[in-house]
């Protein structure tokens, strides 16, 4: 069945009840794979704009290059997020897509979402729904970058973060593996290096995190939830409005 090893499906299956015919549709967009070595640029903002891509595994991340010259990550990939939705309505890429690790991707051509569209209605609708949900999510990360310090966006993150990966991680309690160095962190979060490094120490000396290799467990969840007003945009949603399957 092709839902054992697809990520996407997993995901998906989060929130809806996926028919036989769904998988084989969603199987579809993955049947192209390919991989790439840590810190390649898989395409670059400006690039024709032809193609959408499924993380099979491993981290990527999206980011745009400042007047100055500085880099702004603006959005984190995990595996079963298809990459591109933003772009879809547009011929030219607007974002830099750079590996973190090696990373499998499974690239299709926009014109495939035609018979989701065309045949699933509801497949459709869940699609639709998760792309506008990332709006929100991002409504949210501009809140936390303009209105909150050093150890409150990095809290923010983390939350963020790990409860993006339980929705495909059922087994995921409270610690993640985070490749992401510290210069990404400084360039999700609008920081230097010099503040996310002493940030994560200080939330370290406080018993709030622990970090091992490139692990790192939340201690204290609830009172990050507290601090950073934290709201899990991924753990539900309303499909109440979907067409019957």
């Amino acid at each position: 069945m092709p839902d054992k090893s697809s990520c996407l499906v997993t995901k998906l299956s989060h929130y809806v009840d996926l028919t036989d015919a769904d998988k084989n549709k969603l199987a579809k967009l993955e049947k192209s794979e390919r991989t790439y070595g840590a810190a390649v640029e898989v395409y670059q903002g400006g690039d024709s704009n032809g193609d959408l891509y499924v993380v099979k595994h491993g981290w990527a991340f999206s980011y745009t290059d400042l007047p100055d010259g500085r880099r702004q990550i603006v959005k984190i990939h995990h595996p079963g997020d298809i990459i591109g939705f933003p772009d879809v309505a547009l011929k030219h890429l607007t974002t830099t897509l750079c590996t973190m690790e090696e990373v499998c991707l499974c690239p299709f051509p926009k014109s495939a979402l035609d018979v989701i569209l065309r045949e699933s209605p509801r497949l459709s609708a869940l699609l639709l729904s998760i792309a506008l949900r990332d709006q929100v999510v991002l409504i949210d990360l501009l809140r936390a970058m303009g209105r909150m310090s050093a150890r409150e966006r990095v809290s923010y993150m983390l939350l963020d973060l790990i409860s993006r990966l339980r929705v495909t991680n059922l087994q995921m309690t409270d610690t993640i593996r985070l490749p992401m160095t510290q210069s990404q962190i400084a360039d999700y979060l609008g920081l230097t290096n010099v503040y996310i490094s002493k940030t994560l120490i200080k939330m370290e000396e406080a018993g709030v995190i622990r970090r091992r290799d490139n692990h790192l467990q939340l201690l204290k969840e609830e009172e990050l939830i507290a601090l950073t007003d934290f709201h899990d945009r991924y753990a539900d949603m309303d499909t109440s409005w979907f067409p019957a399957a």
